[in-house]
């Protein structure tokens, strides 16, 4: 089972938006069959095995293996995922393309990245599964909190000039690099993206109301 599997094909997509086939995939984070299922969810069995032949139909979910009991076979099932992410490339004639845009400061091009990132990395991921492989990644995630809006421009500015004195560094051109020299376009090339953007706020918790306080008022 993967970690997070990232749905491509539109018609997989569309299987795992029905809301009973996205409780299935839940349940079936730990194998179950359609009886099991059928239980937990309060349907009938025959209306969850419809639905499972869908998602098995896409891929979604996987044969752990068949039991004999009696005349009947009862087929043990899991998701084929911990979790999902529908990539950009379910909806490829109208995925955001960050060649649109040219504002680095424009929210839309940070989100046409993220897109292209999830498709990217989708399709990694499946290489390098089919390939027995492991795939090298890295990633940072934080959060800064800037004083005033100057200083985050300031940030902004600082950080593009380290990270381009970095690239310039480590960049491969047959020349540059620290380690040894290497034919031109031999090394392996590698996506990088920096993104800034404010933490989403959190909804205020709402105070418990005393009772006795609203009678004393009344008072």
């Amino acid at each position: 089972m993967l970690d997070i599997e990232v749905i491509e094909d539109p018609a997989a997509a569309e299987a795992s938006l029905d809301p009973i086939r996205t409780r299935i995939l839940m349940e079936l984070a730990v194998p179950g069959s359609a009886t099991q299922l059928a239980a937990k969810m309060g349907l009938p069995r025959q209306k969850v095995n419809y639905h499972l032949k869908a998602l098995e139909r896409h891929g979604l979910v996987e044969l752990v293996e068949e039991r004999r009991k009696g005349n009947v076979t009862e087929r043990i099932l899991r998701a084929s995922a911990a979790s999902y992410l529908i990539s950009p490339a379910a909806l490829a004639s109208v995925a955001p393309d960050p060649h649109r845009f040219s504002d680095r400061f424009s929210a839309f091009w940070l989100l046409a990245l993220a897109a292209r990132m999830v498709r990217e990395m989708g399709q990694l991921i499946a290489g390098a599964a089919a390939a027995q492989q492991k795939l090298a990644t890295f990633a940072i995630d934080g959060e800064i909190t800037f004083r005033t809006a100057a200083d985050r421009a300031a940030f902004a500015e600082d950080l593009g000039v380290a990270v381009t004195r970095l690239v310039d560094k480590y960049h491969d051109g047959g020349t540059g690099g620290p380690g040894p020299r290497t034919p031109a376009g031999s090394g392996r090339k590698h996506r990088l993206i920096v993104a800034l953007h404010p933490s989403l706020k959190t909804a205020p918790k709402a105070q418990p109301t005393n009772p006795s306080a609203k009678e004393q008022d009344n008072d």
